[in-house]
Order: C-alpha cells, then structure tokens, then sequence
C-alpha cells in the first residue's frame, strides 16, 4: 500500500509537471555550441538580429491595380499591422520612396501611400511609379510574372512563444476576409508559419497516436489474455508511465519537439510488451500449481531479470543519443532511455502488489497459454531449422548480397518542409513563393573587408554588385538586398527618379550622392540592418527555395568558387550563413552523429551481452541476427528512395534496442535448457526455439501494431519511421527464430563454453510457454544429432 500511496504521489507530481511543458516552435537545434556554423550564425544574430520573423503573402492578380482590389490590398494590410505581435507590413500599397530634398541637400523617406486612392487615376499612377521602384522588383513584385506580395515582420518574442499560434490565427482571418471580398486566392508562407503549422500538426498527431497506441494496446491485450481487469491494469501502468514522460519533460525544462512528441505512444508500446511477458509467466504458473502467492513470486524472480534486461538494451539504443551533439536528440535520448527503465519499475513494481489484492485468474483467463495458432507456426520453424538450415543461410546470404547492394544506393538529404504531407497548404503555397520570388528560406552572404569603412570603398560595392549579378542567375534565390541596392536607389533618387539612372555611381557622383544618403541613413538607422557600426562588415540577404541538403551543398559550392574569383580571400572573409546554411549543416552533422550513436549501441548492447553470457563466440552470435535486419531495412531505404534524415535515422537504433530483447530471450532460455539437459544441443535449441518463440511472436504483434500506426502519419518522416522499423522488426523475428538456432546448432560446441553455461552475470529466463504435445516431423534423436553434425 505504500508504495502504490508512493507511486500516486510520484504520479500526481508528474503530471503537475506535464501541464507546464510546452511546444518548441523554434528550429530545431541540431549543430553543438562549438561548431564553427553555428558560431558564425550566432555572430551574425548579435550583429544584425534574428531571421525567420516574416510572414509573406502572395497573390497573383490580374486586377490588383484596379480601385477596388487595391484599396482593399491596402485596407488588410493596415489591419494587420495593428495586431498585436505585428512590427512592419511591406506591400506594393505600404512602400517607401526616397525623394531628393536638395534644400537640405539630403534624401528623406516618404510612404508611398498615405491615404487610399479615390479614382482609377491614382492607382494608375501609383503603379507606374511603383514599376519604376526597380529596387522593389523581385523583393515586393516580379514584374515578368505579375504576382505581387505582402511582408509582414513579426514581434520575436512572440514568434517563440505560444502566443504566436493566436497571433497567424488572427492574420489568417484578415486573409480570408480579404479573399471573401476580392475573390483572390491568398498565398501565406515563411518560416514562423512553416514552423506553427508543422508543431500544430505535431500536438495533434502527439494525442492521435497516444489514443490510437492505447487502443490497440487494449484490443491485443483483450485478444491474448480474455480479460477486462488485465486490459484495466495495464492501461493504468501505461497511462502512468506515459504522465510521467511528459513530466520529466517538464522536469528538465525541456520542450515538445518533433521527437520527444513519439515518447508517449512509445512509452505505451514498451509498456505493454513488459505487461504481456509478466502476466504470461504469472498465468502459466498459476495454472500448474495453483498458489497466486507462489505464481507472483516466481514472476518477479524469474522473468523479472530478463525484462530489465531487454528494457536496458531498449534504453541502452536511445541513450547513446546523448552522446551526439544535437540539443534535440540530446534531450530526447535521456528523457526517453529515463522513462524506458520507469516504465519497467512500473510493471514491477504495480502488477505484484495488483494481483496479489485481485482474486485469482478463472480458467478462461489462462486459455491463451495454449497458443494454437502460434504452435503451428514454431511447428513450421522447427522443421525448417531441423532440417532445412542450408536453405536458411543461403536465403540470408542472398538477404545480404541483396542488401549491401542497396545501401550503396542510399542518399542523405532533407529540408525545412520536407515532413510535411504533399498536399498540405503550406507546402502547396511555398511552391508559388518560388516560383515567383526564388523562395522564404532565408540565406545570407557575411562579407568582412576587414578595414574599417572598407564597405564604403567603391571597389568593394563594385565586387558586391558583381556577387549580386551571379545570385541572380540562379533560379533558386530571390533578388539579392544589400547596401549595393541601396546606392543604386540613391542615385535613381538623385536624379528624380529616372529608372534608368538605378545604376552604381562612378568615383565622381559617389561623393555629393553618399552625402545626401549619410544624414537621411543615419537618422533612420536604414543601413544598419545591412552593414555593422563601423561599415567593416556588410549582408547581402537573399530568400531560397527550399531546397534539399544535396542541393544547398552543390550551389554553396559553385558560389563558393564564384565568391572567391570576386574576393581576394586575403582581403575580405566571406561567411555563407543563415538558417538554411545552418539547417543543412546540422543535418549533415547529425546523420554522422548517429551513425556514430548506432555503432555505439552496438558496441555497449556487446558488452551486456558478453556480461550475461560471459562469451565472446555467442555475442558474435547474438549480433548477426540483429545486424542482419539493420541491413535490409538500409536497402529497402536504398531501393525505394527513401532518404537518410533526422527522422529516418532513428529507425536502426530504436530497432535494435527493441529487436535484440528477442535475442537476450531465446539465448538466456537457451543456456537454462543447456544446462537442465546434460549440455545436449539439439534439446536446448528446440525447447527455446519453442518456449520463448511464443513471446517472441507475441510481442512482435504488439511492436507491429505499435509502430504500424504511425505509417498513419501526415508527416513523411513519422510515416517512414513507423514503417521501417516495422519491417526491421519483422525480419528480426525471422533472423531469431530461424538462422539463430540454426546457427547454434551448426557450429554445436564450438561456441557453447562452460563460462557461457555459468555466466558472470546471473539471469533467469521465463519457461512460461509450456509446449509438450509439440511433434517433431523427425526421426530418432540420434538420428538427428547425425544429420546435425553432417550438416
């Protein structure tokens, strides 16, 4: 009672924590503090503020000069610009024109529109002039395609926050209001609104599949075990469990991400299996003698050593996560492999002390003992294994083949929206971004001419013009905004805005036109989001498609060898930066760090191995059948295109924490046999192979419909996660239940060892599944140990 009162506590606590955890709208942080891409992002948020705090809507009309659609172009965006959260609206109806003052012999900054226009006449004329505005074309309005746009900066503290979701919401519905009125499709992208609505779909999605692994859990629970009160008690440790991984997350400040979202549905998946391993050994004893005392009490000591093992490998495959650099997977390995070892003290702990105040089980409660269906099955494995072995390590020699193949024809890609489902809006609508406008993925080009006022020089603005020109040939930038356009819409302003004269000055004009541009400039602080105090360091800002890691990668390249023939690198220090630059080197670097996490798990799973087995031979043994399945599902990645990302990656190390538990059951089974049996090979085999094949098919059905529902997901990442490690799951059953004993019984004594019969480790094994009446479809047993060792 006082450990249930302890729990309840433990319980009440975490879910006081639960209600504070919120979700995490930023990017996800995937390059560690000290990686020189992310200093030099970081060093130009200190100098020149944050990216990703505009929105950008789009449209493409035909009548957007005529009266109406322009006063009500102008009405929406004076509307939206009084939300709260709202800094700045720049739109064809909402510029600046910079006009001569030769009295003051300054330039001055004058809205385009100050009030809305009341004839077509105006509008008529507003838009020759706009036309004329070549510094806003290709940034506000393509003038070859006619589309048009509205940028609208947000406040960033919002933007970070929870408010931010309120605050889309309301200038969605200034959207749908002008659209209602006008009859004009609205296009609405950028960063804060790719981000919102990817992590709204991700709360929701978090409930769904939490409901769904529940379900499920309950329907198998009930199919295995025909009873109410075990589907009520296993629910109850699960839902627990899954309150408690939401508090840790409180715990430890961290917040909902697109990976810590998995946790709970996983904590239900993990949960369950332990339930079902537990409860299966509770009945089976009960059942042959009848004392519920006694059957609790053999539960705990004999499988209760195995299912922490089996929980540890689990925790173990999450945990080397940490050891990578990326905040994220940081976050999300301790507070997973944490709640996997919870949720295994959980089961422990609360089904003794529930059963032992429960009556006894009714005979039609330990009625799935009898495994019919699955005895069929071990039925067919066993005959395969006994006598058609060179079959299964020809077919798993052909699996390998297979398999290396395809994983040369992997690739490594990913970008900002590459989860979100085809069709959904914010995908659709960022199509027409950039086709348009080359894109909203911010991308910057740092120049440092280390000099001070080295920007001013003519010859460094004459080098930035030239960098400009080649941005422009690519399809997949917008028009570049730097202090070079600047000085180009001077001059245009010099000469009363003749378009023609939008052009750089020569040595002679610089002077008189930087005069005029220093007083205006520097009471409006417009040039410091361009270049730093002390004119050393300039920007040039460009919006990107959104384009893969393979693609970023080659146009970096190519601008690289661009920048360098313009640059003297010993004169200036060129930095390409920016989110996109960032999020395609944390990709990069995280594929890296878990392939290293991967090779780790291995190498500490090996170590638990050999301290349970206390053999080198069968810890060889015992990975085989687990890297064998890895290997296929890379090539199934391979074959079909499906990328190595973030997402995708987690699938080889939560497979083989999860698939390795079936390899730690049949070979501890295997070693009790051994031992029990005068160290016959063959008996000890076929008895795991039988007994512990039931729960190994069992949990399988769990995994399979646990993982399985996330190939429901609206997310592409989620979809291929739940798939894969599906598959890998399936194939480890098979490598287990098939090329495991039949490799044991192949090389006999030649990996079987006295330590390995007395481990340094000592584990019991459940002998729950008794299979007596199971035939062989052989002859004598020394006729078999015959055709063993000809084998």
């Amino acid at each position: 009672a006082a450990i249930l009162v302890a729990l309840g506590l433990i319980t009440i606590f975490m879910g006081y924590k639960a209600t504070q955890v919120e979700l995490d709208y930023n990017l996800p942080r995937l390059l560690p503090d000290n990686d020189s891409t992310n200093i030099a992002y970081n060093n130009f948020k200190k100098i020149f503020g944050s990216q990703g705090n505009v929105v950008v809507l789009g449209i493409k009309d035909e009548n957007l000069y005529e009266l109406e659609h322009f006063n009500a172009w102008y009405d929406m965006g004076n509307r939206i610009i009084e939300i709260e959260g709202v800094e700045a609206v720049a739109s064809i109806a909402h510029l600046f024109n910079l006009y001569k003052n030769s009295a003051e012999r300054k330039f001055e900054f004058k809205q385009l529109v100050t009030e809305k226009p009341k004839t077509q006449l105006e509008v008529d004329s507003l838009k020759e002039l706009i036309g004329s505005l070549r510094f806003y074309d290709g940034v506000i309005y393509n003038r070859e395609s006619g589309a048009s746009l509205m940028a609208i900066t947000l406040d960033r503290s919002m933007v970070n926050s929870e408010n931010r979701k309120q605050l889309l919401y309301n200038i969605r519905d200034e959207i749908e209001l002008f659209e209602g009125s006008q009859g004009v499709d609205v296009k609405y992208s950028g960063l804060p609104y790719i981000r919102t609505g990817i992590t709204v779909l991700l709360k929701r999605e978090m409930r769904l599949f939490t409901f769904l692994a529940a379900l499920f859990a309950a329907i198998i629970l009930y199919m295995f075990f025909r009873s109410v009160r075990v589907v009520a008690f296993s629910l109850l440790i699960v839902i627990i469990g899954v309150v408690w991984s939401i508090g840790s997350l409180g715990l430890f400040g961290f917040k909902i991400t697109g990976l810590s979202a998995l946790l709970p549905p996983l904590i239900i998946i993990i949960g369950i299996t332990n339930c079902i391993y537990l409860l299966n050994k509770y009945h089976n004893e009960y059942r042959s003698h009848g004392n519920k005392e006694e059957a609790l009490q053999k539960m705990v000591v004999k499988i209760g050593s195995a299912t922490f093992m089996t929980n540890a490998t689990t925790a173990i495959g999450f945990a080397t996560f940490m050891l990578t650099g990326a905040q994220v997977l940081r976050e999300f390995g301790l507070v997973a492999s944490l709640n996997i070892i919870l949720i295994f003290v959980l089961s422990i702990l609360m089904i003794p002390i529930i059963y032992s105040l429960l009556p006894p089980p009714e005979e039609r409660h330990t009625k799935h003992l009898d495994y019919k269906g699955v005895k069929k099955v071990l039925e067919i494995f066993t005959h395969i294994v006994i006598n058609y072995r060179k079959v299964v390590y020809l077919f798993t020699a052909l699996v390998i083949i297979v398999g290396i193949y395809g994983v040369t024809k992997m690739e490594t890609t990913g970008n900002l929206s590459d989860d979100l489902p085809k069709n959904d809006p914010a995908k659709v609508d960022l199509q027409f971004f950039e086709k348009n406008f080359g894109g909203v993925m911010p991308f910057e080009i740092l120049i440092d001419t280390k000099k001070k006022r080295g920007v001013m020089k003519l010859s460094t603005i004459k080098k930035m013009d030239r960098l400009g020109d080649v941005l422009r040939e690519y399809p997949e930038f917008s028009s570049p905004i730097s202090v070079v356009e600047v000085v180009k819409f001077s001059k245009q302003a010099y000469y009363g805005g003749n378009e023609s004269r939008y052009s750089l000055p020569d040595n002679q004009q610089k002077n008189f036109i930087l005069s005029y541009a220093s007083k205006e400039f520097k009471e409006k602080k417009f040039l410091n989001t361009l270049m730093d105090s002390t004119k050393q360091l300039a920007r040039i800002s460009v919006r990107m498609a959104d384009l893969g890691t393979h693609e970023i990668q080659r146009v970096m390249d190519e601008l690289t060898v661009q920048i360098d023939s313009i640059f003297d690198p010993e004169k200036y220090e060129i930095t390409l930066t920016g989110t996109t630059v960032v999020y395609l080197m944390g990709t990069s670097y995280l594929v890296k760090g878990l392939f290293i996490s991967l090779a780790l798990a291995i190498f500490l799973i090996s170590l638990l191995m050999a301290g349970m087995f206390y053999s080198f031979r069968m810890v060889m043994v015992s990975l085989v059948p687990n890297l064998i399945p890895l290997l296929l599902t890379a090539s199934i990645m391979g074959y079909f295109g499906i990328s190595i990302k973030p997402s995708t990656i987690l699938v080889f190390s939560v497979a083989l924490g999860i698939s390795v538990d079936n390899t730690i059951h049949f070979l501890a089974k295997y070693r009790q046999e051994l031992k029990s049996s005068a160290g016959t090979i063959y008996e000890a085999v076929i008895t795991a192979l039988n007994e512990t094949g039931v729960s190994i098919i069992y949990t399988f059905i769990v995994l399979l419909f646990g993982f399985g529902i996330f190939s429901a997901s609206d997310f592409g990442g989620t979809q291929a996660l739940g798939m894969l490690v599906s598959i890998t799951l399936f194939m480890a059953v098979l490598a287990n239940l098939l090329f495991l004993p039949s490799l044991l019984l192949s090389l006999e004594k030649t990996i079987t060892t006295k330590s390995f019969k007395d481990p340094a480790v000592l584990m019991f094994e459940d002998d729950d599944i008794e299979l007596e009446d199971l035939e062989i479809p052989t002859g004598s047993q020394n006729g078999v140990s015959k055709e063993i060792t000809s084998a």
